[in-house]
């Protein structure tokens, strides 16, 4: 399956650009975490990671089809 995934933040920073398509033999959200973080160890450091489909945060067992758009949350800080 391909993701079109979207990095904003650190996240960015590990994957190295803002917009990645992604091929994993997964089937959810928590999968395409799992997926990421053994491509990406780096994704493994932050203290949390939430992904968003269609403008709304999504849980681990979110399931996903070919060609949806992901948008990878890394950890906010604030001021």
């Amino acid at each position: 399956m391909q993701i079109s995934v979207i990095a904003y933040g650190i996240a960015k920073d590990i994957l190295g650009q803002r917009r990645l398509t992604f091929e994993f033999e997964g089937d959810s959200i928590g999968q395409l975490k799992t997926a990421l973080i053994e491509q990406y160890p780096d994704f493994a450091k932050l203290q949390s990671l939430s992904f968003a489909v269609e403008e709304e945060y999504q849980q681990d067992d979110y399931p996903l089809s070919d060609q949806l758009e992901v948008v990878i949350i890394p950890p906010v800080s604030g001021g």
